[in-house]
């Protein structure tokens, strides 16, 4: 099968099964590409030495450096429809020294007309080593919740807020509200809307630290339903700005459920992080304080304030994949902060999916927290992305650590735990357990603390301190509050004990 002109490419099969036939038979059809099927693999110990069209079938742990040398093997296809993220993941690991490509099938559901073409079959993405198969929702309630909704959708340019424009056009909502500050991006989701024939949306330029502005929008188009994903996220820089971090991720969402309140909207959705949870960095301390506010409000509105947390979105701004894939292009080393740094990731798609149907079952007060499976090591994320470039490490492209950066986390809470959530109908939606508040007190303290000076950064954190008890600094300036924080509270508490001592002794 070889030509002068185009020479044949020794290609393994994995999935001795429907999905591998069909694969076989696509391979043979194409016109542009001369391929020779060395072997099919497969996991199964039953399939052991039978034929596929003449072609032998062997056990995919019999697939080692030395088979891969003695038959030159360029390519490993992945056709089955049915293998684990995980073992992908040792796969590509176990050939992360040889330069064998890793290519995968693509799901039935997106063949053409049904019929699977060679140009179809693409190389492994990063999202397929997740080490969980991919959340999926399939709710037809999503289409009555949202029909004839006029939807306000904030932080609309941003990778999870232009997620939600995009799943929400598909619904038969009477109006989409897009509101960003960042002009550029919002106009190019604007053009993604028209190039899919999409008109009942207004793309609208505002920041939502802006009171009359944002009054003058829900006053104008009247929204029945709020996703508030627009917030400051980058946890070193937000770690040097605790002023700007206040304004925009506490300040900017007390204005806008203030004045979803006003407005009677039916729910709001408020995107939060799991960075939240026990927090460590300015950053996550104001998400925790939005999440505080708004479970306040809840208490006095006749709006429904709904809580989304979860982890890092692959492929989001700023976000540690696009960095990655940055430097490769470049061809420099990775960058990592820590070699035992974990994290859990979702996609794009499937975060925002969760989201909406969060909102859709949330009755109001509720934070809902996402099952995201396993957390993933970033270190082997980082190996395994050099691979799937077709590059080798460390030959090709090294991994330099850095230290961990001011206020990250070496690993992410564990939200998924079964003795602080409740479950819903979704398994992979889960209701956090939170403790109760001093609702009237909390809320006039962070009213007062979204008109601290800017000058005040030490302050600031202080205060957002002596409000969220579990949060603690780490690596960062701030850590030194930690204990003044615990003092002042002692002292305080002894006061207020003397107070009732004295009190009652009168």
């Amino acid at each position: 099968m070889n030509s002068q002109f185009n020479p044949s490419k020794n290609i393994l099969i994995y999935g001795a099964s429907d999905s591998g036939i069909i694969t076989y038979n696509a391979l043979l059809n194409s016109s542009k590409n001369m391929f020779n099927i060395v072997n099919f693999i497969d996991d199964d110990v039953k399939k052991q030495g039978k034929l596929i069209n003449g072609i032998k079938i062997i056990l995919s742990q019999d697939i080692d450096k030395n088979y891969i040398e003695i038959n030159n093997v360029d390519e490993i296809i992945v056709a089955s429809q049915t293998v684990k993220p995980s073992r992908l993941v040792n796969l590509i690991d176990s050939l992360i020294d040889l330069d064998v490509k890793i290519t995968k099938v693509p799901p039935i559901e997106q063949w053409i007309n049904g019929e699977l073409n060679a140009k179809q079959i693409k190389k492994v993405q990063i999202e397929d080593l997740l080490g969980r198969p991919p959340i999926e929702i399939d709710n037809p309630n999503l289409l009555n919740e949202f029909r004839g909704e006029v939807v306000l959708v904030t932080g609309a340019a941003g990778s999870i807020g232009s997620e939600l424009v995009k799943q929400l056009s598909n619904f038969d909502v009477k109006h989409l509200i897009l509101v960003d500050q960042a002009e550029s991006a919002l106009y190019d989701v604007q053009q993604d809307l028209k190039r899919d024939g999409k008109h009942n949306y207004a793309a609208i330029v505002a920041d939502i630290r802006d009171g009359l502005r944002i009054d003058s929008i829900f006053q104008t188009y009247k929204p029945t339903i709020v996703f508030h994903a627009a917030a400051y996220k980058h946890v070193p820089l937000m770690e040097k700005s605790p002023y700007e971090a206040i304004k925009i991720n506490v300040n900017g969402t007390k204005l806008l459920a203030d004045t979803a309140s006003r407005y009677n909207v039916k729910k709001f959705v408020f995107v939060s992080t799991d960075k939240a949870v026990n927090p460590t960095s300015v950053m996550g301390a104001t998400k925790r304080m939005a999440e505080i506010y708004i479970s306040c409000l809840q208490k006095e509105s006749k709006t429904k304030f709904i809580t989304t947390r979860f982890g890092n979105v692959l492929g989001s701004n700023g976000s540690v994949i696009p960095l990655f894939k940055k430097q490769i292009e470049a061809g420099s080393d990775l960058t990592l902060t820590h070699k035992d740094i974990t994290r859990f990731f979702m996609t794009i798609p499937e975060a925002s999916q969760l989201v909406l149907e969060a909102g859709t079952m949330g009755k109001g007060g509720e934070i809902f927290i996402f099952d995201m499976g396993e957390s993933v090591k970033i270190y082997d994320l980082a190996k395994n992305m050099i691979k799937l470039s077709g590059l080798r490490y460390p030959e090709d492209i090294d991994i330099k650590i850095t230290g961990l950066r001011p206020g990250e986390k070496l690993y992410e809470e564990l939200l998924a735990n079964g003795e602080n959530t409740l479950s819903t109908y979704h398994k992979k939606i889960l209701i956090s357990k939170t403790r109760e508040l001093e609702y009237a007190r909390i809320k006039a303290e962070i009213e007062e603390l979204c008109i601290t000076n800017r000058f005040q950064n030490n302050n600031i954190v202080m205060k957002m301190k002596s409000l969220i008890p579990e949060y603690k600094s780490n690596n960062s300036e701030y850590e030194k509050f930690d204990t003044r924080v615990k003092i002042y509270k002692k002292a305080k508490g002894i006061i207020e004990n003397n107070s009732k001592v004295f009190k009652s002794v009168q």
